[in-house]
């Protein structure tokens, strides 16, 4: 049966609000301090935090284990990675947030994110619906 476009809306809004709350609630000084450092322990951990909500979001939908876990596994490197490349950018620059500059990395890393997830909504439709 072909997923209904209203299942996928559902989809694309829970990880609006995982998002939300990983991004802007759930972050912690350890996660937010150094993050210019490849290996941060923190983003590691933050990227986590991002693969448990989806975890929990995928659980709503009743996508299949083995989906989930190949999934928020790529999930976990993907994110990582974004927000490694914003914090070093960043840092590289030293931007600061009362500079345009540091706006539009923070535009771009949060576009890269959604796109993100609108991706693994379609690998949803696609191999787990």
């Amino acid at each position: 049966m072909p997923v209904s476009l209203g299942a996928v809306f559902i989809l694309l809004g829970l990880f609006q609000v995982k998002h939300m709350f990983a991004d802007y609630f759930l972050q912690t000084p350890k996660m937010l301090c150094g993050r210019g450092e490849y290996w941060h322990l923190g983003r590691a951990q933050h990227a986590g935090v991002h693969v448990l909500g989806s975890i929990l979001v995928f659980m709503i939908v009743g996508a299949p284990p083995l989906f989930v876990a190949i999934i928020v596994a790529l999930e976990w490197i993907v994110h990582f990675h974004i927000d490694f490349g914003k914090a070093s950018y960043s840092e590289k620059r030293k931007l600061n947030p009362t500079q345009a500059i540091f706006w539009r990395a923070a535009g771009f890393d949060q576009c890269l994110h959604q796109l993100t997830y609108i991706a693994m909504a379609w690998l949803w439709v696609v191999y787990a619906h």
